[in-house]
């Protein structure tokens, strides 16, 4: 795996000014034992650069490069995964800023790749040979067991934030809800295009999304056989500043950790934020740039992989809250947005307070649980820290 230093990765002492070489990525500079890991988010947020770049070298003979299709920390942030179109995970050593270890599932591809709250162990979706989920052990490359049960492609994987209960949903029209120690399911749920789903940060209340229909609802996890705890028509809401993709294009769905607000990604030129309470739109987060390439959940697609400039392939979601829930991070096409959700939005409509540059697209993004760390990827692979020098 080669991975080339950029503008932050200079060793202490070294610039390329004075033409000191910069070899090495001082992660443990900043995560291991300096104060930018624990700093408040509102004090770093418009300081993140891109500081070190992965490019798989494994990739020989002509092959393309692959593309990333989803990425994922364990709980610790030390860890983070990704999941690529040519059939392997990827796992990266988040402080020591290296590649750690590749495993294959040749056998039923994968997407959607996440850690259970066991570093070493993790569940993902297949692509082909049928539908099922599997759980694995990294450590061995052995798996544990499979959950079978969908008859059509997952397009959403969540883990509960306490336990090791998750949440899948599929193009068959099914939620179905699993608990990592049986292969049974534990529920399930018959909607219209459930592509999306989310935890509220207690694992107490989950949601759902379904873009055909429009809506978002909300379950109480201990009664999910009952009727929705809360339904939030995004049409009604929404369609004001985007009314395209009020039913279509959906591309993320996510709790803050406040619980104050849900953030429901789209493939537009915008993401919608979401009062968790009573589902009105707080903000439209705009984005200049226009919005991804990526297939939204549930979309057609041929195989992953194809497609001109990665436009018929998958992604986990190119946006996402800060780890405080005050702000909310965007892919565009060359670096990423930021925006402030205490702003003052005009008529609604939201402008990034920060845009953080660089000259790859982020058309998957991950803010890291632990630190002030982030990733985007999308056929390279880029670790994004503040810079102490800002």
């Amino acid at each position: 795996m080669a991975s080339t230093p950029m503008d932050l990765d200079v060793p202490d002492g070294s610039s390329p000014a004075n033409g000191t070489p910069s070899t090495s990525l001082h992660i443990t500079r900043t995560l291991g034992g300096g104060l930018l890991s624990t700093s408040a988010v509102t004090e770093v947020i418009a300081n993140y650069r891109p500081t070190k770049l992965f490019k798989r070298e494994d990739i020989k003979d002509g092959r393309p490069q692959p593309y990333i299709l989803s990425l994922d920390y364990d709980d610790p942030g030390e860890l983070l995964m990704t999941s690529e179109s040519d059939e392997t995970i990827q796992i990266y050593k988040v402080r020591e800023g290296r590649h750690d270890k590749q495993l294959l599932s040749k056998k039923y591809g994968v997407k959607l790749a996440k850690f259970t709250h066991n570093s070493s162990s993790i569940i993902y979706a297949s692509t082909k040979q049928n539908d099922a989920i599997r759980y694995l052990t990294t450590h061995d490359n052995a798996f544990i067991r499979y959950f079978e049960g969908h008859t059509a492609p997952v397009t959403c994987l969540a883990m509960h934030p306490g336990n090791d209960d998750f949440i899948s949903c599929s193009k068959d029209n099914t939620i179905r809800l699993w608990n990592a120690g049986t292969k049974n399911e534990t529920g399930v749920l018959y909607l219209n295009t459930p592509h999306l789903a989310a935890w509220d940060p207690s694992g107490q209340v989950f949601a759902v999304g379904s873009p055909r229909s429009g809506m978002i609802l909300l379950y109480d996890h201990r009664k999910f056989d009952k009727a929705p705890v809360a339904e939030f028509d995004i049409v009604e809401a929404c369609a004001s500043v985007d009314a395209r993709h009020t039913l279509q294009g959906w591309t993320k769905l996510e709790f803050a950790n406040d619980g104050r607000s849900i953030l429901l990604g789209t493939k537009g030129e915008g993401h919608f934020l979401l009062d968790s309470f009573n589902g009105s739109l707080k903000a439209y987060l705009h984005k200049s740039e226009g919005g991804s390439n990526r297939l939204a959940p549930g979309e057609e697609y041929t195989m992953n992989g194809g497609g001109a400039h990665g436009s018929n392939i998958e992604s986990s979601g190119d946006c996402c809250f800060s780890q405080d829930g005050r702000y909310v991070l965007g892919g565009v096409r060359k670096g990423v947005a930021v925006w402030d959700t205490l702003g003052n939005p005009s008529e609604k409509i939201l402008e990034p307070a920060y845009v953080l540059e660089d000259e790859r697209p982020a058309a998957v993004l991950a803010m890291n649980p632990r630190f002030n760390f982030f990733a985007t990827a999308d056929q390279d692979l880029v670790f994004w820290l503040p810079d102490p020098h800002a």
